[in-house]
């Protein structure tokens, strides 16, 4: 009889265990949980990350130890970055809580159609830098980046569209298309001062709640997630940042 008992907890402990995994990967586990298609970033891996706190959840990029980049439609109450995050959802120690002096919004940038999708934040005091938190080097100025280049995005967006965003960085990488598969996103799509990636054969891409975050390509950045298609489907849209360099320049300065 205690040996039956035993036999039927062990088999309940090992339905239990399925179970929870079963329901671990349909609501975004370690393998699931990803922008769209993407993974878990390695931790710390991508130390010049930023979350912008606010009405809207976004990302950031650190360009100096007082600067943080991020998308210009971002700008919705921001209460607070916080830079060396890995898990926003956890009070690492690793990560500086710091507050905004002043936004450079750019004075071309259209709400309608997010032409010109760029802002510089700066922080009231300078980060301290270390292997959690480092700035990312600029791009040269007019630094093309072309169809079927890889790149790499990352963010604390969502995993889906009926999906909550994710606590943990979520990092995917996405192939530059032609501007024809761009013009199909929006026609408002600028070749100039965007960037087109997110192969439309894949179920890959950046998100709601990534906005702001960063594109690297070849180890440069060069783009800011910017928009997409309402049901998260590639192509997605991306400020180019080599475009704006004169212009971040200045306003660094």
């Amino acid at each position: 009889m205690l040996g039956f008992a035993a036999g039927e907890a062990r088999m309940l402990l090992l339905m239990a265990l399925v179970w929870i995994s079963l329901l671990t990967q349909a609501r975004g586990g370690v393998l699931q949980d990803a922008i769209i298609g993407g993974h878990e970033a390695h931790i710390h891996s991508r130390p010049y990350m930023a979350y912008l706190s606010g009405k809207s959840k976004c990302g950031g990029i650190l360009v100096r130890k007082d600067f943080v980049m991020t998308a210009a439609h971002c700008n919705k109450n921001i209460t607070e970055i916080t830079l060396g995050a890995h898990n926003i959802k956890k009070k690492e120690e690793s990560q500086q809580n710091v507050q905004i002096l002043r936004i450079f919004l750019h004075p071309e940038y259209n709400p309608k159609t997010l032409e010109n999708d760029i802002m510089l934040l700066k922080l009231k005091s300078g980060v301290k830098l270390n292997k959690f938190v480092k700035p990312i080097p600029l791009p040269p100025a007019n630094k093309k980046v072309k169809a079927g280049d890889v790149c790499s995005v990352a963010g604390w967006g969502k995993t889906a569209e009926d999906e909550w965003f994710s606590d943990k960085l979520q990092e995917v990488n996405l192939k530059v298309v032609e501007v024809k598969e761009c013009k199909k996103v929006s026609k408002s799509f600028e070749e100039d001062s965007m960037i087109c990636a997110g192969d439309p054969n894949e179920g890959k891409a950046s998100f709601r709640g990534d906005s702001g975050g960063p594109l690297i390509c070849q180890n440069v950045l060069q783009g800011i997630v910017s928009y997409g298609r309402g049901n998260g489907k590639p192509p997605r849209i991306f400020t180019k940042i080599s475009h704006f360099i004169p212009w971040i320049k200045k306003n660094l300065r």
